[in-house]
C-alpha cells in the first residue's frame, strides 16, 4: 500500500530525533571547514561515486524498456559527472554540501527523470530466481545444528555472506560479472572474527536467554542477500514465537529489493501448506519503508510502517547503506542490530578495518 501520507520519525529512534539523530555515519566535513572548499573527505566520495558511473551507464544501455537508452545513459553519465564535478569546484551546489544520502539521491533521479526505473530488474530477477532454488537447502542446514548459539551464529554469517550481492559497489559489480557468486563459499570464506565491529559473542548470549515480541527487519538487496540471508534468519524468530516486519524499499534503486518484489518472493518460497520450509508465516508481514535509496534516513519513513514499528524491541538494520553508511550510531529504544560488509575502501578505512570486514553492532536497550 503505498501512502498519500507525509513521512514520519522511525518511533524507535531514540528521541529528540532532532538533536540526537544523524542519519550519515561518516562526516564528510566539520563547522570549521571552509564552506565554499571541498573537504578531502568530500573528493574522496566524490570520487567512488565517479568510479561506480561507467556501471551504471552500461545497465541502463541495457535496459529494454527504455526507447533509445543507449543516448539516454551517455546522457545520464554526462549529466551525473558534471554534478559531482562541480561538487568537487563548489561543495554548495546542487543542495549540497553533498553527503552519500545527497549523492545516492541525485544519481537516482537523473535515472528517473531520464525514464529508468529499474536498470538492475533483469539481474534482480536472475539472482533471485537462483537464490530460491537454493533456500531449502540452505535452512536444512541451519535446522541440522541443534546448538542454539552455534545455529545463531550460522545465521548471521549467512547475512553477512548474502549481504556480498551488491551492485552499487563498483569492485564488486566487475568480481560479479566475471564470476557470480557463491553463497556457501562466501560463507566460508568470511575474514575471520574478530571483525572490525564485533558484537557476535553478546548477540549469541542474549540470543540464549531472550525471544523478542517484534522484530523490524530493514532489508538491503535482491537475491542471495534477501532470500539466503535475511529470509533464514527472519523464520528462525519466526520459530521462537517473534512477529517479524521485514521493511523493504518503496521504488527500485540499484538492486535493493522492493516491498512488492518482496511480497512476490515469500509467496514464490511458500509451501503447498503456506509455509516457509515448514514454519508458519501468519505473524510474517512485509512493510513500504517509504525510502527509495540504497541508504536510508530514519527520520522520514511511512507512516504505516512507524504504526506497524511502535512496538517493536528489535531493530535490525542490515546492508552497508543502512547499517554501516547511514545509521551505524544511531541510538534506538529498543534491542538493535546493525550488521553488513564493508565494500568501498573509503568505509573500511574510516572504521580502521579491511575491505570486506564485517560489521556486526548488537546494542542492547
Amino acid at each position: 500500500m503505498e501512502s498519500s501520507s507525509p513521512p514520519v520519525p522511525f518511533p524507535l529512534l531514540q528521541a529528540p530525533v532532532e538533536s540526537t539523530y544523524r542519519a550519515c555515519t561518516i562526516p564528510y566535513r566539520f563547522p570549521s571547514d571552509n564552506p565554499r572548499k571541498a573537504t578531502p573527505v568530500e573528493i574522496q566520495w566524490i570520487d567512488l561515486f565517479l568510479k561506480s558511473v561507467p556501471s551504471f551507464k552500461q545497465r541502463a544501455e541495457n535496459d529494454p524498456t527504455v526507447p533509445d537508452a543507449p543516448a539516454k545513459a551517455e546522457k545520464f553519465a554526462q549529466r551525473y559527472t558534471s554534478i559531482l564535478e562541480e561538487f568537487k569546484k563548489n561543495p554548495e551546489s546542487h543542495g549540497g554540501p553533498p553527503d552519500c544520502i545527497l549523492l545516492c539521491r541525485l544519481r537516482d533521479l537523473i535515472l528517473r527523470e531520464l525514464g529508468f526505473n529499474d536498470i538492475f530488474k533483469k539481474v534482480k530477477d536472475e539472482e533471485n530466481a537462483k537464490a530460491m532454488s537454493l533456500f531449502e537447502g540452505v535452512v536444512r542446514r541451519n535446522d541440522e545444528i541443534e546448538d542454539s548459539e552455534k545455529r545463531a551464529e550460522n545465521l548471521i554469517r549467512g547475512i553477512l555472506a548474502g549481504n556480498i550481492f551488491d551492485l552499487g559497489s563498483a569492485q564488486l559489480a566487475e568480481v560479479f560479472a566475471k564470476d557470480g557468486m557463491s553463497f556457501l563459499a562466501s560463507c566460508q570464506n568470511l575474514l575471520s572474527r574478530p571483525w572490525v565491529i564485533d558484537d557476535l559473542d553478546a548477540f549469541k548470549n542474549k540470543w540464549t536467554k531472550k525471544s523478542w515480541e517484534k522484530a523490524v527487519i530493514f532489508v538491503d538487496n535482491s537475491g542471495a542477500d534477501i532470500i539466503l540471508g535475511i529470509l533464514p534468519f527472519a523464520r528462525e524468530l519466526l520459530r521462537r514465537g517473534t512477529k517479524v516486519i521485514l521493511a523493504a524499499n518503496d521504488m527500485p534503486s540499484i538492486n535493493d529489493v522492493t516491498y512488492l518484489e518482496l511480497v512476490e518472493i515469500i509467496n514464490k518460497l511458500k509451501d503447498e501448506n503456506g509455509k516457509l520450509a515448514g514454519v508458519d508465516v501468519s505473524d510474517l508481514l512485509v512493510a513500504n519503508s517509504g525510502n527509495d535509496l540504497p541508504v536510508i534516513d530514519l527520520s522520514s519513513v511511512s507512516p504505516e510502517l512507524a504504526y506497524m514499528a511502535n512496538d517493536a524491541d528489535l531493530v535490525v538494520l542490515e546492508g552497508m547503506g543502512r547499517g554501516i553508511e547511514t545509521n551505524l550510531y544511531a541510538q534506538m529504544k529498543c534491542d538493535s542490530i546493525k550488521v553488513g560488509m564493508v565494500k568501498h575502501p573509503e568505509v573500511a578505512q574510516f572504521l580502521g578495518g579491511r575491505l570486506y570486514d564485517c560489521v556486526f553492532k548488537f546494542n542492547e536497550a
